[in-house]
């Protein structure tokens, strides 16, 4: 894959700049038969078409004709574990930046190394989630875009974390503990069954669905590329509209 250089570009822009100016003295010189003419006429062309892009461009910077903001906000995916939450948010993620839109990507392997004493009793998942949240709330309203996965089992810290967004969308991954254990490569069902875990979403405790989400994903029916086009689609509509 090549790209274009900072250094290509300027070169390309000298280089258009410098043939443009070279042809105007050319043409001057054909229709007068003077030279100092031409040349002159050339080196005024420069510096008269530099201030005027200059002007015509702080101009266009006033006028709000066919400008676009594209709002920020939190996508939160919650779901049981290995609902498939962290893939699709990947997945999201990369269409998302595709778009050249300021994005980032925030997973609970993220946060809990900044807070490495937190353990997953009720309590300390709310707490966790919470500063989860903050986290989020701080980066959108600094106009960034956060796709967040976390799984979240409490339905009181998502809507915490809903509560200081200001453009909160939850997408929910609708599927059942048992396709969730099927798709378990890793083995934290079992653990969990076998009691090495403890407060294990989907095993020794309820995973609280949410009452509200913006999103719901079919995780047991839809392939990951259709459930990226299907909350692409949703922001588009929704959100990133496009004019």
């Amino acid at each position: 894959m090549q790209y274009e250089t900072k250094k290509r570009s300027v070169l390309k822009a000298l280089s258009w700049r410098t043939w443009a100016t070279i042809t105007t003295a050319i043409i001057v010189f054909i229709f007068t038969g003077e030279f100092a003419l031409a040349i002159t006429v050339g080196l005024f062309e420069v510096f008269a078409k530099m201030g005027l892009y200059f002007f015509h461009e702080r101009l266009w910077q006033k006028i709000n004709f066919g400008k676009k903001e594209i709002p920020s906000f939190v996508l939160w995916f919650t779901g049981l574990p290995a609902s498939g939450k962290k893939a699709l948010a990947e997945s999201v993620y990369k269409e998302l930046r595709k778009d050249k839109l300021k994005v980032e990507r925030l997973d609970s392997h993220d946060v809990r190394p900044l807070f490495p004493e937190t353990g997953f009793t009720p309590d300390e998942v709310n707490r966790h989630v919470k500063r989860a949240g903050h986290l989020c709330a701080m980066l959108e309203k600094n106009g960034v875009i956060v796709v967040a996965s976390f799984v979240s089992p409490y339905r009181p810290s998502r809507e915490f974390a809903r509560s200081i967004s200001r453009n909160f969308i939850e997408v929910y991954m609708d599927t059942t503990v048992a396709a969730c254990e099927s798709r378990d490569e890793k083995g934290h069902y079992l653990k969990a069954r076998k009691g090495e875990y403890q407060y294990f979403p989907g095993v020794d405790i309820q995973y609280e669905e949410p009452f509200n989400a913006e999103i719901v994903v079919d995780a047991d029916r839809l392939s990951l590329e259709e459930s990226t086009q299907q909350i692409v689609s949703y922001l588009k509509k929704h959100v990133i509209k496009n004019s």
